[in-house]
């Protein structure tokens, strides 16, 4: 028969492991996203990366399912970030976390340009603007050498383009130029690029002043000529330019990184055309895409986590994998410089463009109706009916802009009535 004296140190014992066992399991960090297959994949590398250089947290990559509170960190697409805006006193700013963690951050160091719309009025960030992009010109050069052009000197200018999708289409191309993100490439950074506003001081849209009728009338007629074929309004033209149905497209700057591991197409990269005829043009490209919330609500030691994930986003090294996996702008100068001495000329090529673009003179616009959803929405379904030829071109912008001031007005009176969020 077992001693009652051993039963407390048997079981005192079995505690000590128990407890053991509980201290060494990492704290769970949820990490939500709506990406599709192949980005969510090349997240969860970095995901991996990140679990493996400690044992103290683990990041794990959820599907974020609309309606559902948000989880711990949060990936939000350029489409999604007016939403996150507009709640963003249910999350935690960035800056905060990482001082009262203890852990160096500053912001200050992250390029103005990808800053904008993500920092307070004190310049402080609520988000980390990790996967930015900017829209430039990609081309097809073997469908341009069949077509007796210079692969090497693709066109700089709207017009230039024009005269491109001609010879492409003369040479049996029966896709001379398309594009995807339309509200993005042909209203946001169509106006930043060429100068003119989507919104005036008072924050009232007005993106149908002469260039952007101009520009919208100008792809109706290649549209009508087929010489500007549209897919849809999100990536669908991507897919179609990397399986070498196309000419020419505009897109994210971060395409570049995919189209070139793939080789499918032997891609040349140029800047954003530009109109030739409006004073000051070309000016300054807008960046866009992923940017990390954290969750309000939060316990201090969950945040420790998000802070040491936020700092392993932040290293040089890891910026520099981004760029060469997913062709996203690296965040800071340092990351920048590491980017263009590790990696090859021809991995860099459309990260180079995307910078030189978003140095020019303009001043960094805040408003942007790519997003802002419910605007998006209108803008695409008037340049769909520009561009198909049901609406002329001036008419559609009118009725996007007087169509989005409704909805703009709308959201402050939504706002003031919504009821303060609650933390879990």
């Amino acid at each position: 028969m077992l001693s009652r004296k051993f039963l407390p140190t048997t079981l005192a014992l079995a505690l000590a492991v128990s407890m053991s066992s509980l201290a060494a399991a990492p704290a769970e960090i949820l990490l939500s996203h709506q990406l599709d297959e192949e980005r969510a994949e090349r997240v969860e590398k970095v995901v991996e990366r990140f679990n493996g250089s400690q044992k103290e947290y683990e990041v794990k990559l959820v599907r974020r399912v609309q309606g559902e509170p948000a989880k711990d960190l949060n990936l939000v697409t350029r489409e999604e970030q007016g939403h996150f805006v507009a709640a963003k006193a249910t999350f935690k700013p960035i800056q905060q976390i990482m001082t009262e963690a203890g852990v160096p951050f500053d912001g200050s160091k992250i390029a103005p340009e990808l800053r904008v719309g993500l920092a307070d009025a004190k310049g402080n960030l609520v988000a980390l603007p990790i996967g930015l992009s900017t829209p430039i010109l990609f081309i097809n050069k073997s469908a341009f050498r069949k077509a007796g052009l210079d692969p090497e000197k693709p066109p700089r200018t709207w017009a230039e383009t024009q005269q491109a999708a001609d010879k492409l289409f003369d040479s049996g191309s029966k896709c001379p130029y398309t594009t995807s993100w339309p509200a993005w490439v042909h209203i946001d950074n169509l106006s930043a690029w060429n100068g003119v506003e989507v919104a005036d001081a008072k924050g009232r849209l007005v993106f149908n002043g002469l260039p952007q009728v101009k520009h919208t009338a100008l792809l109706t007629t290649w549209a009508k000529a087929r010489f500007f074929i549209y897919f849809g309004r999100r990536d669908e033209a991507d897919k179609r330019f990397e399986a070498g149905e196309c000419g020419m497209l505009t897109s994210s700057s971060a395409l570049f990184g995919a189209l070139h591991e793939s080789r499918r197409v032997d891609t040349g990269v140029s800047p954003l055309p530009y109109h030739d005829d409006v004073q000051g043009a070309p000016q300054q490209t807008l960046a866009g895409g992923a940017s990390l919330w954290a969750a309000a609500g939060r316990k201090p030691a969950e945040y420790k986590g998000i802070a040491q994930f936020v700092r392993f986003l932040m290293e040089p090294d890891l910026q520099v994998q981004l760029t060469a996996a997913s062709g996203f702008l690296p965040m800071t100068a340092a990351a920048r410089a590491a980017a263009g001495s590790k990696l090859l000329q021809a991995d860099v090529a459309g990260l180079n463009i995307a910078y030189r673009q978003l140095q020019g003179p303009a001043a960094l616009r805040t408003i942007r109706v790519s997003e802002i959803e419910k605007v998006r929405l209108i803008v695409e379904e008037e340049l769909e009916a520009a561009w198909s030829g049901k609406t002329p071109a001036k008419e559609a912008l009118d009725i996007a802009v007087q169509r989005g001031n409704l909805v703009m007005q709308a959201a402050p009176a939504a706002a003031a009535k919504a009821p303060a969020s609650k933390k879990k």
